[in-house]
């Protein structure tokens, strides 16, 4: 398992990634899990599998295709990691993150982070949206940064300031964007965990009393590094369960129910997505 990579791994792997799609892209976009289709919106110049890719972490969950796709959306050019690698299927937090500092290497400064999330928040159903406006991570916090060890000054400073994790004029379009598309897109605050278990009711109610809107395994890696990168960062939660508070209720939280709510959540996520990128580079 590899703990850091040195900036001429990062550069391998962007170079092998301009020979199959030169085309300069500001905006990469990570899909989580049953949102994989939001790839098929793309037109695509290039459609390039991770194991081909120098360091490129495999996913092994179901849910995520573990393709790169590169090619225009609403005109912009885009790179779009097709599936995400997490800590808990045993790779490191560098290489969690190494896709970040790949597009980072090849000029992306905006974004998309995409995830599928657990609604704590009452007011959640199965299948809203939500725009994120902060993290609490815990990965983070116990010890298992993505920025541990040796800092590279070319990629970021040593201690990054992360007040603006998540951009708020980014955030503005797209309450914008889901207002023109008629898609109800909640504000609220995304809970990072390490997975793979799923909460106990007594976790869950902690971290609802904490101001946890949504809960989910993956996202505050990528984020942290592409802040430390200097990148503009919009994310949102899409709701794939809700909260299981009563260790008496029979419900059971499983994967399945996860992808199963992709099938709501695609459509409302592609249609915020595109109304962001129209108005972030009009034509």
């Amino acid at each position: 398992m590899t703990e850091h990579f040195t900036y001429e791994d990062y550069q391998r792997a962007a170079g092998v990634i301009r020979e199959r799609f030169p085309l300069p892209a500001r905006v990469g976009l990570i899909l989580g899990s049953g949102v994989n289709p939001l790839a098929d919106d793309i037109a695509a110049q290039a459609v390039i599998p991770y194991a081909e890719i120098p360091y490129f972490p495999r996913p092994s969950i179901e849910g995520h295709v573990g393709r790169l796709v590169c090619g225009t959306l609403e005109n912009v050019p885009i790179l779009c990691l097709q599936g995400r690698a997490h800590y808990y299927e045993g790779v490191s937090m560098a290489q969690v993150t190494f896709p970040v500092r790949v597009l980072q290497l090849l000029g992306v400064d905006t974004l998309i982070v995409t995830n599928a999330a657990g609604g704590l928040n009452p007011d959640f159903k199965v299948g809203d949206l939500m725009v994120i406006t902060d993290h609490i991570g815990f990965t983070n916090l116990t010890g298992l940064n993505p920025l541990r060890g040796p800092n590279d000054e070319r990629l970021g400073p040593r201690f990054p300031d992360m007040t603006h994790a998540y951009d708020r004029e980014l955030i503005r379009l797209a309450m914008e964007a889901a207002r023109e598309a008629g898609v109800p897109l909640h504000k609220g605050i995304y809970v990072g965990l390490s997975g793979p278990s799923f909460e106990t009711p007594a976790e869950l109610r902690f971290l609802r009393a904490i101001g946890g809107d949504a809960v989910g395994m993956s996202t505050v890696p990528e984020v942290t590094v592409a802040r430390h990168a200097g990148m503009r960062v919009l994310g949102i939660s899409g709701i794939s369960n809700i909260a299981i508070f009563d260790p008496d209720e029979r419900r059971e939280a499983s994967h399945e129910e996860v992808l199963e709510a992709g099938g709501q959540i695609a459509p409302r996520l592609r249609a915020v997505i595109r109304g962001v990128l129209r108005r972030l580079y009009p034509s």
